[in-house]
């Protein structure tokens, strides 16, 4: 009898553990949604002095921000993956520099706990990609590409041996610099949708999701830097690049807006976005990653349509917080506000600008039809930036509500117009 009763006792016993242990992983259950950034230099924030305090990155996000390794050792990025083991054992940051994705975080992590969800979710970020490499040697089968696939892999593993569930609901893209300038991609919209399509199918494969990985995409604006740019060229290929992106983002569904470059500093006004800016564009990448959460993925300030009156271009946008503003304090005032009408004689026909509501109305010399109206195809050589570079002065209000402070300083965190190149049908 006394066995019996010390064997019911010690089955009652294992029970009672096995039903803690049960409830204990319930009140653990997380899931980790990744959102990293890929691309070339700016994805991987070449020379942007970083302004982002890991500590207070930690604390500030309420640990909910994790590195590919799901720990919270941030700073540690190399082209190889041993290598970036060897620098974390050594604690070698020399190159860790400001990256979008931080503020991108800190974003995402805000809404989170505003929504309650501060115990059940957690943030998975990190960089990705190579510098100074065109589109077609980055994409699918590339070194730089197996790397990140490699990571997320791994994440997702970390994720599962801890009984947590991961989702990628996005990546941010910072990539067209390169090809810009040295024009190895015949077609980059075609190689940018191709990318898009082939990272989607691979990271379903590993995650078993079941909903398309977004890109949240910027706009590379480095006219300039090829030898070759002339603003009123009618046939040149350096606006292909920054208005194949802008047309994913106004025509396909799996690809949303994060902004163009033009509107902030870069380091020596040359290729790169300082440490600043990228805090400043990784806060609109997490507003598009929070309305991609919420079912309203974001255009952002884009072009939607045109239509000629005699010698008048009027051009209707997708605007996301009216009302339309030409802002010359934030950035230089640049000719006709940065828009432009080039005929094929290589010549700019336009006159004046008008603004009229949700509206941008171009009034030309002469009939505007087989003309391109293009925004922001200007600046001086070899320059880029807010200051001499290629630029408009186009924006929406949504900064006189959604501001950032960095250190102590606040920045309006406004939607600028897209940089575009269209041509004029009828």
């Amino acid at each position: 009898m006394k066995i019996l009763l010390k064997t019911l006792c010690f089955i009652l016993l294992l029970a009672c553990i096995s039903l803690q242990s049960c409830r204990q992983k319930t009140l653990n259950k997380k899931t980790v949604l990744a959102i990293p950034v890929y691309g070339q230099s700016l994805a991987l924030g070449e020379e942007a002095i970083r302004i982002t305090d890991f500590d207070s990155l930690s604390k500030q996000t309420h640990h909910l921000v994790r590195t590919e390794n799901l720990d919270e050792d941030f700073g540690y990025f190399s082209d190889s993956r041993f290598k970036q083991w060897a620098k974390k054992v050594l604690n070698d940051r020399r190159r860790a520099f400001e990256l979008s994705i931080y503020g991108m975080s800190e974003i995402l992590a805000r809404y989170i706990v505003d929504k309650g969800h501060g115990d059940s979710l957690l943030i998975c970020t990190f960089p990705g990609g190579q510098g100074a490499t065109s589109i077609v040697d980055m994409s699918k089968g590339s070194k730089a590409y197996l790397k990140f696939l490699g990571e997320i892999k791994d994440a997702y593993q970390e994720a599962k041996s801890k009984d947590w569930d991961f989702i990628v609901p996005a990546y941010c893209w910072m990539q067209g610099e390169d090809d810009i300038v040295w024009k190895k991609s015949p077609d980059y919209k075609r190689d940018l949708k191709q990318f898009q399509t082939d990272l989607n199918h691979d990271i379903k494969a590993i995650t078993k999701q079941k909903q398309d990985v977004k890109c949240i995409v910027y706009q590379t604006n480095c006219l300039t830097l090829s030898k070759e740019f002339k603003a009123t060229n009618f046939n040149g290929y350096e606006t292909s690049v920054p208005q194949a992106q802008l047309e994913l983002i106004r025509d396909d569904s799996l690809f949303m807006a994060m902004g163009p470059t033009y509107p902030y500093s870069f380091v020596d006004e040359r290729v790169h976005i300082d440490g600043l800016s990228q805090k400043r564009i990784g806060y609109l990448a997490g507003l598009s990653a929070v309305r991609l959460l919420e079912s309203k993925p974001s255009k952002g300030l884009i072009p939607e349509g045109l239509r000629v009156s005699r010698d008048t271009i009027i051009l209707n946008f997708n605007i996301p917080s009216p009302p339309l503003v030409l802002d010359t304090t934030a950035v230089s005032k640049a000719a006709n506000y940065g828009f432009s009408v080039i005929n094929p004689s290589n010549r700019d026909i336009l006159q004046k600008v008008i603004l009229t509501g949700q509206s941008v109305k171009l009034i030309c010399n002469e009939s505007p039809v087989g003309c391109k109206a293009r925004y922001a195809v200007n600046g001086i050589q070899k320059k880029s930036g807010h200051v001499s570079g290629p630029r408009g002065n186009l924006r929406d209000s949504q900064g006189d509500k959604l501001k950032a402070n960095i250190r102590k300083t606040e920045y309006p965190l406004h939607n600028w117009c897209y940089q575009f190149d269209i041509l004029v049908r009828f």
